[in-house]
């Protein structure tokens, strides 16, 4: 399986780019924000990260500017409905931050938007994915983003403190965390459930 790619662009177009790695091209799928990333290093060395996708009548390479976009792919592709064309359509239409803000909002809307994705097929990646993205945010450390206006939110409490690191590691500004999460009632919530609140406040 090949994990990524690294040599010379040498074509790309809006859903397709041209990698030549020691005299072998390499053809990959790409999406919207990956395209524009690369969009102005033709004849410049580039590396994507890579996704093949194996069938009986045909070998088809995604490549991705991201790890952070390449498990969104990943993730979009493991619910039932959603292949690959589907995904890279999602994946075009926003960044891996915004598709976790807009599953964890439960914002179908956006999701749908997506060309070829509807409403039905939104709702099922909302509905398989929500506690899987909520997971992997809350597990985050806030030490592994950059200092500055992602340091540790200095809020009292165990849920609170949970939720706060959990929304610096999505980028939020510290004094945007702060006060969103004071004007949350959290005594009977969970902890997603507070990440949830504050992330519909950011979306208004």
């Amino acid at each position: 399986m090949l994990y990524h790619v690294n040599g010379e662009l040498v074509y790309r177009d809006a859903t397709t780019a041209v990698i030549d790695c020691g005299g072998v091209g390499y053809k990959l799928t790409v999406t919207y924000n990956t395209s524009e990333a690369i969009g102005s290093k033709i004849g410049q060395k580039v590396k994507l990260f890579t996704y093949m996708q194996v069938r009986e009548d045909d070998i088809e390479l995604f490549g991705f500017i991201s790890q952070e976009e390449l498990s969104a792919f990943k993730m979009l592709i493991s619910v039932s409905g959603v292949g690959p064309k589907a995904a890279i359509s999602i994946l075009s239409s926003m960044t891996p931050d915004k598709f976790a803000l807009c599953v964890c909002t439960e914002d179908v809307k956006s999701i749908s938007k997506a060309q070829g994705v509807g409403a039905k097929t939104a709702a099922r990646i909302i509905l398989e994915l929500k506690d899987k993205i909520s997971k992997e945010v809350m597990s985050g450390s806030v030490s592994d983003a950059p200092a500055g206006k992602n340091a540790a939110v200095p809020i009292s409490g165990g849920k609170l403190s949970e939720a706060a690191e959990a929304l610096a590691v999505l980028g939020y500004d510290k004094s945007d965390i702060t006060a969103a999460l004071r004007g949350i009632d959290v005594s009977n919530m969970e902890v997603d459930q507070i990440i949830t609140a504050a992330l519909k406040k950011f979306l208004k």
